[in-house]
């Protein structure tokens, strides 16, 4: 569904005429969320992967501003007094009114300036400020919900922060851009205060559209039909709903991560985003160049040592034939997909039984969950692989220190005499010690609520339960990856590269950053056409599935079709010689720049009457050639702006046109070519991409006036009458 709405310059009255091109160092970006230096979710990723390039951009004049965790600040923040005079006097002016405000840079690439606010500090001003906000809006917040409460102080001390540096002698354009209901309020009572600041409020999932999701309500086909109000009561969230819709509704800009959240918070949140701005990815922290099939291989080789202990004493499949499948991320069983993949793999293990297939499937699912420690089993089996190894090395000297000697007086060695009794007897006692009773544990951890745990009730109702039958095994590992674990010692990067296909058929997904990361790292992924980056790869590739990127059909067929399309997939998959994964691989990490925040934070010229901004939230600021950056230059400049509480209206969007793939991805790994019955061929898969992926073109202009007279389809790209 677009979301196209007409342009028009004259919404912005008392509008200047200006030529000259905008001046970064006369402007001030304030970017506010709850997930500054404080990671809980998906924000933190966004804010910490583009804050070099946002930084490079604006300098002197951007901050983040975020709430104060000691914990967090401690290993992720350098204190240090603020280098703007003004901000120094706003800080040091709050702090001696009753607050604790903090300076420093985030230690993050870019380090970016971080304003940190303790609300607990000012939890005194809660029942006050609660009592104004009922005043203003007519929004209550119980005393129950602490979450609430503390959006409620944030909100508050950034609108005091923002007002106080307005204040200031020497006013610079200010631009706020505010990060979901959690950091709304500001934005709300800026706009009621009047403050002469540009706003713009991203919301990057609907707080109704996951609660309603995770409801299994057949969600996409009944959005025109919800009373909002009512099932924002029905689960508790009213007061956190009515804090979000303001907040889009505030906004002078309104914008969303993904074209199918555009919808949602049309439908839910009862405004059209005004542009829609699909997050990327910081890829040179990811690129490896030539490097990355190596790494693959190398990755993979750490995850078959823990499959070794894992399933000691069963390890009646060949490794070298193992394909590894994921799934990760936040644990909502239905919203994420974790049911159909399930359900998919039953279907998958039935077909692999049946064809014979010599493949074995191994699906991790790395989502975190309440258990009180490690499954005894699980660290067992490390240790019985640890002790085999160390056996394995013993003989391993002995045989060699033999073999030395008997080299040294010229005679061929006697195997025989070399492997003695004592040799033979430490192998037979670490073969015995791998002998085992039970089946192979699903879950690496002990659950709490094992009886209730979704994923564990599936794999008991599949009866997928590591037996040496199965072709698909399972491991559930209800924890985030940590290289300094006892039982799997890898980061999750290290081992997303060790996979072979990440598996993410989400019912709900604004944009998905599991298969993004899976796509710069070179690794197929499955996702679907209900999220943002399944969406997203679907405009812009003409074939996905030819580099990697398998799209799922949940929006227009029932379960059953979208889990028997999924297990095609799976299957179709499991078919693929080893060569034709390499070469898979190499078409997938050509895609990495798509993601960049670099080439996000372009412009390009669509067609005609239609232009797209720059895709990433802060991004379409921080561009010179950005037309949303010289509507807000317009917007701030405009003089009854602290008066007339302006609405920027909106122009027509377009998801971004990738980049120019690149050309010299290496050919293979060494450690995985054996087949050679496909040839890869870079001229040729240069020419694919040219075919299959959209190209930029980039906007000429730099000023507002050729910016107008484009968006009023006055003259074409090259700034030439029509």
């Amino acid at each position: 569904m677009p979301l196209a709405r007409s342009l028009s310059v004259t919404s912005l009255s008392g509008l200047e005429e200006w030529d000259e091109e905008f001046d970064l160092e006369d402007a001030v970006l304030f970017e506010i969320a709850w997930e500054v230096a404080n990671k809980v979710g998906g924000i933190y990723t966004v804010l910490q992967t583009k804050a070099r390039l946002t930084a490079e951009e604006w300098g002197e004049n951007y901050f983040l501003v975020g709430p104060y965790v000691e914990s967090n600040v401690r290993t992720q923040v350098e204190l240090i007094e603020p280098t703007n005079p003004a901000l120094k006097r706003t800080i040091d002016k709050m702090n001696s009114s009753g607050c604790k405000v903090y300076f420093g840079r985030w230690l993050i690439e870019g380090s970016p300036y971080v304003i940190l606010i303790d609300v607990a500090f000012t939890a005194w001003s809660l029942d006050s400020w609660k009592s104004e906000l009922w005043d203003l809006c007519d929004i209550g917040v119980p005393w129950f919900d602490r979450e609430a409460n503390d959006a409620v102080l944030f909100g508050f001390l950034t609108a005091w922060l923002l007002g106080e540096v307005t204040q200031s002698e020497q006013p610079s354009h200010i631009v706020a851009h505010f990060h979901e209901w959690l950091a709304g309020l500001g934005l709300v009572l800026c706009r009621h205060r009047q403050l002469s600041i540009a706003t713009i409020f991203t919301t990057h999932a609907t707080l109704l559209g996951r609660y309603l999701c995770a409801g299994n309500v057949d969600f996409y086909n009944k959005l025109a039909e919800f009373n909002v109000d009512k099932e924002a009561g029905d689960r508790q969230i009213y007061h956190r709903y009515c804090l979000e819709r303001a907040a889009a509704h505030c906004a002078h800009v309104f914008t969303t991560v993904s074209q199918i959240t555009a919808i949602e918070a049309e439908f839910l949140l009862k405004r059209k985003p005004d542009i829609v701005t699909p997050n990327g990815l910081n890829v040179k922290k990811f690129s490896a160049v030539h490097e990355f099939q190596n790494l693959h291989a190398q990755s993979k080789n750490r995850i078959q040592e823990f499959v070794r202990g894992h399933f000691y004493g069963h390890l009646d499949f060949n490794l070298d034939k193992c394909l590894f499948l994921f799934i990760a991320g936040r644990y909502e069983f239905s919203n994420k997909g974790a049911d159909i993949f399930l359900e998919a793999l039953a279907r998958l293990n039935y077909l692999l039984r049946v064809n014979h297939s010599d493949v074995t499937v191994i699906a991790f699912f790395i989502m975190p969950a309440r258990t009180n420690n490690f499954n005894v089993e699980t660290l067992k089996g490390q240790a019985v692989r640890k002790q085999l190894w160390d056996t394995a090395q013993t003989v391993k000297e002995r045989f060699g220190k033999k073999l030395y000697e008997s080299l040294l007086v010229g005679q061929l060695p006697d195997v025989s005499k070399i492997m003695d009794k004592e040799d033979f007897t430490l192998m037979k006692r670490a073969i015995f010690a791998t002998q085992r009773q039970c089946q192979p544990p699903v879950c690496t951890h002990n659950m709490l609520e094992d009886s209730n745990d979704p994923i564990l009730t599936s794999v008991r109702r599949i009866g997928l339960f590591n037996s040496s039958a199965d072709r698909v095994k399972i491991i559930f590992h209800p924890e985030f990856l940590s290289s300094t674990s006892p039982l799997l010692p890898m980061d999750y990067e290290e081992f997303v590269r060790g996979c072979h296909l990440g598996v993410f058929p989400s019912y709900y997904e604004p944009w998905g950053y599991t298969p993004a990361e899976c796509t710069v790292m070179g690794i197929p992924s499955i996702s679907t056409n209900l999220s943002g980056f399944g969406c997203f790869m679907e405009e812009h590739i003409a074939d996905p599935s030819a580099y990697g990127i398998y799209i799922l059909d949940r929006r227009y067929r029932g379960v059953d079709e979208s889990c028997n399309q999924l297990t095609s997939f799976l299957f179709q998959f499991c078919k693929q010689s080893r060569r034709q994964r390499i070469i898979q691989r190499n078409r997938t990490e050509r895609l990495s720049d798509l993601l960049d925040w670099k080439y996000l934070g372009r412009v390009r010229y669509q067609k005609k009457d239609s232009f797209c901004p720059s895709p990433t939230p802060t991004h379409v600021l921080c561009c010179h050639y950005s037309l949303l950056f010289n509507f807000i230059h317009a917007f701030i400049k405009v003089k009854s702006l602290h008066f007339n509480p302006l609405v920027l209206m909106p122009f027509a969007s377009v998801p971004p046109s990738p980049s120019l793939s690149r050309h010299s991805s290496p050919h293979h790994s060494e450690a995985e070519d054996n087949d050679e019955e496909e040839r890869y061929d870079e001229d040729l898969e240069a020419e694919k991409d040219r075919v299959n992926i959209r190209q930029p073109y980039t906007l000429p202009f730099k000023n507002k006036s050729s910016a107008v007279h484009g968006a009023n389809g006055n003259s074409d790209g090259n700034g030439e009458k029509d």
